[in-house]
């Protein structure tokens, strides 16, 4: 009789025939896994663990579809340990005491080691994660984490530094090649009569399209066949063109909620901030293509143009602006490409950060200093009283001196002559630097150019 652990620890046989070839084609050895040989190769830190016998814990850190539910399975059949698996999706508090208890009685009963292994472990709350430590500590279990979240914002320091963290890599092409190629030549269903016949550049293109996610490779792959035979079921088989109808857009690796969703905005600033155009479109498309909300990347490109180019070019806020102003006008795909004319031009304008460092000083110093009373002749004077008390007394209007300009003091007492904007040599902060030496030749003075 399968009771839950039968089927969390996998001893349900592989012919089960609702498997998906994915799961089908799970390797059951470790010299069948590809596309992670930085942590399986000889003196590589995976390999090594299994050899000193997998006393610690570890989390395995990797995109969907990279091998980290098979490596853990491959693990724990290596240190000849019970596997039970649980999803943090589906499974609480109660389904953990379920498995403690069950190792614990292994243990007694058999000496025998047991595997936790707890897929999406950043699902888990803070108490379900802390459920998990005095059993770790104990060593009941030897623990397993999965998770497609960077674990340090994700999982709790204290299960953390009980871990060691294996960063796994999106597959390959070349690794998916293989893989794909060994689930045509072995898989029983594919290989089935009449041999399906499958282009090469076929095979290459799901390649491509599973952006190192071997779960969808296998799949594309297995749905491919499927319609090859409905339409052909004499003489099935498929090329690219088939893929191209089947899957007609490429399934880009993005998380509007992950991480992955920080670091492609985030590349994108830094490309735009390093003045390559390029790079910026490339990474502004990954978005687009991924799905992202371009308002969000709208409202960081605004943000850039004045943290990034501010007065070296101050035509990019207003370019920024009427981009959004754009989008909501026109609405995608079309104001795509308004969105590329803005990452262009901001990744090409000149640059300065002058106005973000002004900013940050004039806040220190307003939030470490004291809060000195507005001078008298800066105050506004509605009222006759507030004139008679001084309000607005002796103040100077600019505009009925040469020029437009007085030398005034326009701060509170004990700030006089503060210094926040550094302006900068590019673009037109250059002439805005040169007019404020004119002006204020006692602050200014020895500007660094």
């Amino acid at each position: 009789m399968t009771d839950l652990f039968d089927f969390a620890s996998g001893n349900l046989k592989k012919s089960a025939p609702y498997q998906p070839l994915a799961d089908r084609m799970r390797p059951d050895k470790i010299e069948d896994i590809l596309g992670q040989e930085h942590i399986l190769g000889p003196g590589k830190p995976l390999r090594m663990l299994m050899q000193a016998g997998l006393s610690g814990s570890i989390i395995f850190w990797g995109p969907p579809g990279c091998g980290k539910t098979t490596l853990a399975r491959v693990v724990a059949k290596h240190a000849d340990a019970e596997f039970i698996q649980l999803s943090a999706v589906t499974s609480g508090v109660k389904d953990l005491k379920a498995a403690f208890d069950q190792a614990y009685e292994l243990r007694r009963r058999l000496n025998r080691k047991t595997m936790l292994f707890v897929d999406e472990i950043h699902r888990f709350n803070k108490a379900q994660q802390d459920a998990l430590l005095p059993h770790i500590e104990s060593g009941a279990v030897v623990f397993v984490g999965a998770t497609t979240e960077n674990p340090s914002f994700e999982v709790i320091s204290a299960l953390l530094s009980r871990c060691q963290v294996l960063v796994l890599k999106p597959v390959a092409v070349e690794a998916l090649l293989t893989i794909l190629l060994r689930a045509v030549d072995t898989d029983k269903n594919l290989c089935r009569a009449p041999r399906i016949s499958i282009e090469e550049s076929a095979l290459e293109r799901i390649a491509l399209m599973a952006a190192g996610d071997a779960r969808i490779a296998l799949n594309v792959l297995e749905t491919c066949c499927e319609v090859a035979r409905q339409q052909n079921p004499e003489a099935p088989g498929f090329g690219s063109e088939l893929v191209a109808e089947t899957f007609q857009s490429k399934m880009l690796r993005y998380d509007k909620g992950g991480e992955e969703h920080y670091n492609l905005i985030s590349a994108l600033h830094k490309s735009m901030r390093g003045s390559d155009p390029d790079a910026s479109l490339y990474w502004l498309y990954r978005m687009i293509e991924g799905g992202e909300d371009c308002r969000f990347i709208l409202r960081r490109m605004i943000r850039f143009a004045s943290e990034d180019v501010g007065i070296a070019d101050p035509f990019a806020l207003t370019l920024a602006m009427s981009t959004a102003q754009a989008y909501d006008y026109i609405g995608p795909p079309e104001a795509h490409l308004c969105l590329a004319q803005l990452a262009v031009y901001l990744a090409a304008a000149p640059k300065s950060n002058a106005l973000y460092k002004a900013e940050r000083l004039v806040k220190q110093t307003i939030r470490n200093g004291q809060e000195p009373s507005v001078p008298f002749h800066l105050r506004n004077a509605p009222t006759g009283l507030m004139r008679e008390l001084g309000y607005g007394h002796e103040y100077k209007y600019p505009h009925d001196f040469k020029g437009n300009f007085v030398d005034e003091n326009y701060f509170p007492e004990g700030l006089e002559n503060s210094r926040f904007y550094e302006p900068g040599n590019n673009g037109r902060e250059k002439q805005t630097a040169e007019r404020l030496n004119n002006l204020w030749p006692r602050r200014y003075a020895g500007r660094k150019s």
